[in-house]
């Protein structure tokens, strides 16, 4: 007659399946010689970086990983393994481990899983090398955000010029232009009758005075 597993070891590989369904990516370590003092400080830059890291017996890792197809990632599960499951940031966490290994160089990175792709040492290594989520969200929010500067800066340009060019065609057509775009809106009659007003003479030429500013090539 076989023996139903204890309740505790199917609390385990439930957390564990839990785990494993819940994290973009897995990442596998081996702690031997570390001192608790040390797990701690790794736990605890995993977890700002994103992670947790956790230790289980190999043998139930094992038999979720073949549970779920990750029958790759049995080969890595041999000595002391702590794993790193992580929720978002794999990029980061990677990084934190590859630091905390070149501090603690105890600390082996043996491999791991992101996504449905397994990852040797190298891969996760390399990972560690890509931008952080944080950065690369960063990045994406300025090429977003590019466009929309330039075009409210444009926005901003359009009266910014015009009003530049309204000031120059006055100043190209000197006081009298400007005297006479003030008398044509002034309601003042003592103003309107100091301008002169010339009678239409067909044999002759208008004045300089009464031609419109010709704009400039």
């Amino acid at each position: 007659m076989e023996r139903s597993p204890r309740p505790k070891k199917v609390a385990t590989v439930e957390e564990l399946r839990e785990r494993f369904d819940s994290s973009s990516a897995v990442l596998l370590t081996e702690y031997r010689g570390l001192k608790v003092s040390e797990l701690e400080a790794l736990r605890r830059r995993m977890r700002e970086s994103g992670g947790e890291y956790k230790i289980f017996k190999n043998t139930f890792v094992r038999f979720v990983a073949n549970d779920k197809g990750l029958t790759d990632l049995i080969p890595l599960l041999e000595g002391p393994t702590g794993i790193a499951f992580v929720k978002n940031d794999a990029a980061g966490v990677a990084k934190a481990i590859r630091e905390f290994s070149r501090e603690h160089p105890l600390l082996v990175i043996k491999g791991g899983v992101l996504g449905e792709n397994l990852l040797d040492a190298k891969e996760v290594t390399a990972l560690a090398e890509l931008p952080s989520r944080d950065v690369l969200l960063s990045k994406f929010a300025g090429a977003l955000a590019a466009p929309m500067q330039q075009f409210a800066g444009l926005l901003k340009a359009v009266p910014q010029s015009f009003a530049y060019a309204l000031s120059a065609l006055i100043a190209k057509g000197g006081n009298g232009g400007a005297t006479s775009a003030v008398q044509a809106e002034s309601p003042n009659p003592e103003v309107v009758a100091e301008t002169p007003v010339e009678e239409p003479n067909s044999g002759e030429a208008s004045s300089p005075e009464a031609e419109e500013p010709q704009a400039e090539g």
